[in-house]
């Protein structure tokens, strides 16, 4: 019992990570849950009970944009739908309104759950209007032509983000652990290589190593998966970039880490305290949407968010770097700082 206690790893593991996993799953199943992003016609009826029920639902997260943004952000799979709600000619006719869902495949995946969500407004204001008939409005809809959204197109971003992460901080952390504990690294720092250099050949050994990895993993992801990459070779490219971009910023963490741990046996705990949380809050596995309110600042502003959304925009979105200027930028922040701190407690022996 002594010795287990004695070690950080156990209890880390034993402790910690339970106690992470019930937040942020208690998180889901009460001030979070699924969340659907929606947007209304710039032509629809607002003076009208579903118009209304539909703000004030938690489920439903509005956006409010012109028309031309909407249909951009629906066919890109950033919304479910765009809402259409109109009254009947016949100002007596049954039902009084036609709420027209317009939606793409990308979407189809939350339909059924968005119709469940409205059949159940319209059929609480007929039990307040009219208990005896259901005369109030119908659903119809319509999909417009958009790219097919496959879960892949989620899972793969997120599944290199992941990988990018965990191998450039376990690798860099632990390598120049080994090389401290061992005096090799005081030993380069007496001979006369460049010192930088010996930094430099670690860093653009592993971005090498990495960028084949993720190259595996796409054209796995593409060939077996369909994985869509939306101008091909200019995606795949652009997607290396953001690798590469990734791996730097998070091999500062790895320096970082390697300086201040005293043993080997701390370094997991110091690595797992950046990177565990941001597996589940940066959207690697579901939907970043699907937490809290209260806590979007913070996730939207970690550095394995920022990689997550930018790869999904490159790939599916058919974005391009310059339309990834926030969460580039995000990145660069994060960079600057933890390799000024870098600097400051990188030790050679």
């Amino acid at each position: 019992m002594r010795a287990i206690f004695r070690s950080p790893q156990a209890v880390f593991f034993s402790l910690f990570f339970p106690v992470v996993l019930i937040v942020i799953f208690g998180s889901l199943g009460g001030g979070g849950g699924i969340s659907l992003n929606v947007a209304f016609d710039s032509k629809s009826d607002t003076a009208n009970a579903v118009y209304q029920a539909i703000n004030h639902v938690p489920v439903f997260d509005v956006v409010k944009s012109n028309q031309n943004d909407v249909e951009d952000r629906l066919k890109k799979g950033r919304i479910t739908s765009i809402i259409d709600i109109k009254r009947t000619s016949d100002v007596n006719s049954k039902p009084q309104y036609d709420i027209h869902l317009k939606t793409t495949s990308a979407g189809q995946k939350d339909l059924p759950i968005m119709q469940s969500i409205l059949r159940d407004i319209i059929n609480t204001i007929n039990s307040q209007a009219n208990p005896s008939h259901d005369n109030y409005a119908t659903i119809s809809q319509e999909e417009i032509p958009g790219r097919i959204y496959r879960p892949i197109d989620f899972y793969l971003p997120g599944m290199l983000g992941f990988s990018l992460i965990g191998s450039a901080i376990f690798g860099v952390s632990f390598l120049f652990f080994s090389l401290r504990e061992t005096l090799v690294l005081k030993r380069m720092f007496a001979s006369p290589v460049n010192k930088a250099y010996i930094v430099l050949g670690d860093g653009i050994g592993r971005i090498l190593f990495n960028l084949t990895t993720a190259t595996v993993l796409i054209i796995f992801g593409r060939f077996f998966y369909q994985f869509t990459l939306s101008d091909g070779l200019i995606t795949f490219l652009e997607l290396m970039i953001l690798s590469v971009i990734g791996l730097i910023v998070f091999m500062g963490f790895g320096y970082t880490i390697a300086s201040l741990a005293k043993t080997q046996n701390v370094i997991p705990i110091y690595a797992n305290l950046f990177m565990f949380p941001q597996y589940f809050l940066s959207g690697t596995f579901f939907s970043k949407t699907a937490l809290p309110d209260s806590i979007q600042w913070l996730i939207n502003i970690l550095p394995l968010t920022a990689l997550n959304d930018a790869m999904r925009k490159v790939s599916f979105e058919g974005a391009h770097l310059f339309d990834c200027g926030k969460q580039i930028g995000i990145l660069t922040i994060w960079g600057i700082v933890v390799y000024a701190i870098a600097i400051k407690v990188f030790k050679w022996e």
